[in-house]
């Protein structure tokens, strides 16, 4: 018990200890509906584009936070945008876009040398850092955005399954989806001090997946995809402590570990049924049991 009980001697332990919990819960939700929505690649950009945002707001001075979010909304409203078009392969587009605003930072940091720890903690994270500041916007930002899913959570359903049906049906599918972005560049945004831009994406992304290898039920779908984020993601705050590794590529270590134990069990009970493995591109609605 002491291996669990010691670190909560210290302040920085226990704050960051709930911020790990509330981010893996906070990017296990969203991470449902990016996998189903097949949207990895635009977590992966808009983490590298609000990368940028937060250099800039650094260097001139401004509130990091406020600096952050106003690029990162920016970045999400463009992204948006682009993956509309279909002159231009949307993975392309996006690709372009964040990685210059990526580049922007780094080429910024490269000017001003004095801030390399800062510049090592937005890239992997240092949640022993977290402050009473961070707490407060996790925290605003977690409940904002469960909020925000919970009103549109018919929308939201209707176009990751089927969004040609949803517009017939009268949803608004470009609203839902620059909302959702919006809700998605604040996970990241409050995220970056765990995790960490290069590895915000692999934390929204694997809770999720390892969840649907249990269930067929979209409800369950979400519970599991949140206790697993949030577990991995205290689990991972031990190993960075014990181990002195940085905290975002701990999180994700240990929940790539539950994912490959998942899939092997899964694996094995598929094998122990001779049933047939589940086809990986159907995304209508009979794929769950209860919708």
């Amino acid at each position: 018990m002491e291996v669990f009980l010691d670190p909560f001697k210290y302040e920085f332990f226990r704050r960051g200890l709930l911020a790990a919990l509330l981010v893996g819960g906070l990017c296990g939700l969203i991470g449902v509906y990016i996998v189903l929505r097949r949207m990895s690649y635009i977590g992966h950009g808009l983490s590298h584009a609000v990368f940028g945002g937060a250099v800039i707001s650094y260097v001139m001075n401004l509130n990091f936070y406020a600096g952050a979010a106003l690029w990162g909304f920016l970045a999400a409203l463009i992204i948006n945008e682009i993956t509309r078009r279909k002159k231009i392969g949307a993975d392309a587009a996006i690709g372009i876009v964040t990685t210059a605003s990526f580049a922007m930072g780094v080429a910024l940091i490269s000017r001003a040398r004095k801030f390399t720890r800062n510049f090592e903690a937005a890239l992997f994270g240092n949640i022993l850092g977290v402050t009473s500041t961070d707490l407060i916007v996790i925290l605003v930002v977690t409940l904002l955005s469960g909020l925000g899913i919970f009103l549109l959570y018919k929308q939201l359903l209707f176009s990751t399954f089927d969004e040609e049906v949803a517009r017939v049906y009268g949803v608004s599918t470009g609203w839902t989806n620059t909302l959702f972005s919006l809700i998605l560049a604040a996970a990241i945004i409050a995220s970056m001090q765990v995790m960490g831009v290069t590895l915000i994406a692999a934390a929204i992304v694997t809770p999720a997946i390892t969840a649907r290898l249990l269930t067929d039920s979209f409800s369950r779908l979400l519970g599991l995809s949140m206790l697993f984020g949030s577990l991995t993601a205290a689990a991972g705050m031990y190993l960075s402590y014990y181990l002195d590794i940085a905290s975002g590529a701990s999180i994700v270590l240990f929940a790539s570990t539950v994912f490959c134990v998942t899939l092997g069990y899964s694996s094995f009970l598929a094998s122990a049924r001779k049933a047939p493995s589940r086809p990986g591109k159907r995304r209508n609605l009979e794929q769950f049991e209860d919708l």
